[in-house]
């Protein structure tokens, strides 16, 4: 193989790669991780530290990418007898096992190294961070709840976002992470009912597989109804002003358009639910915050 064709094959390669990890759905967490660090950076000073934000923003991507690469990894051999996750990138070749390995060994550097760039306090729970992340896609093995193990993993971003800034624990961190775990989990447990006759038949486990689509739904209710319970007690606990109140009003509209949609007989609407009003609560509400914070005197 000639030069000229690697250098050719190379983008293409990452580009595939980048889809694995489905890139874009980064939105769904760092929203939230910006809220907890602007909140944070409001508290302390009341002035946006762009190169902290910056560097949080590259720990959030690294260590999702991490995720879900392993995630992919991990689970190679169930997508393969699902038909909706047949076509995944390591399914089908489109990427190679080891472009796959390599790429999330880069992220994980990326995100170690930008947490040594944070403090010292980030960097000794980094790898803490890691574990739930790998331990997530072996949870569908021997737990029917794992999603709860991914409601751990993604409250670690509000919480780590607060460490950054601050270099030290907070409660109010701590709520707003539940509630993002929560709320992941919820939404999870709704994109798993679409999945319940493969995972039955291939012994993969969850909400849905075990207790059927019914449950899973009422769960997902009960999940986003302590959501929008936890993000009402971190607007109390941070003093937050009308801005926050109505952007928690627009998401608990969200909410609600979300579970008219999704019913456990029509799940046709599921992906309108699951990309469409979930990335709409995470930004919306990330807007209202933002927008409260500098009304009440963020300096941008």
């Amino acid at each position: 193989m000639s030069s000229s064709s690697a250098v050719v094959e190379t983008p293409g390669r990452t580009k595939a790669f980048l889809r694995l990890v489905m890139i874009e759905h980064s939105v769904f967490a760092l929203p939230f991780a910006y809220t907890a660090a602007l909140t944070a950076m409001f508290l302390a000073d009341r002035r946006v530290h762009w190169g902290e934000l910056f560097v949080v923003t590259v720990c959030m991507v690294g260590l999702r990418t991490f995720a879900m690469a392993a995630n992919r990894i991990i689970d190679r051999e169930i997508d393969a007898r699902n038909p909706r996750t047949a076509t995944r990138e390591l399914v089908t070749g489109a990427v190679s096992l080891r472009t796959a390995y390599v790429g999330s060994a880069i992220a994980l550097v990326v995100f170690l190294g930008a947490a040594a760039m944070l403090n010292p306090l980030c960097l000794a729970l980094a790898p803490v961070a890691v574990v739930p992340m790998v331990v997530y896609p072996y949870g569908k093995r021997f737990t029917n709840f794992p999603q709860a193990i991914l409601g751990i993993a993604q409250a670690m971003g509000p919480v780590g976002a607060w460490l950054a800034v601050t270099g030290s624990w907070s409660w109010e961190a701590v709520v707003l992470g539940v509630a993002v775990g929560v709320w992941i989990g919820g939404f999870d447990l709704i994109y798993a009912c679409q999945d319940v006759e493969s995972d039955r038949e291939n012994g993969v486990r969850s909400v849905p597989a075990r207790f059927g689509v019914p449950a899973a739904i009422r769960g997902a209710r009960a999940c986003h109804l302590l959501t929008t319970l936890l993000l009402g007690w971190f607007a109390v606990l941070t003093d937050a002003g009308v801005a926050f109140w109505i952007g928690l009003a627009v998401v608990a509209g969200a909410f609600v358009y979300e579970h008219t949609i999704v019913k456990p007989n029509d799940l046709s609407k599921l992906n309108r639910a699951f990309f469409q009003t979930n990335s709409f609560v995470g930004i919306s509400l990330f807007f209202f915050a933002l927008l409260d914070l500098v009304v009440r005197g963020l300096g941008i």
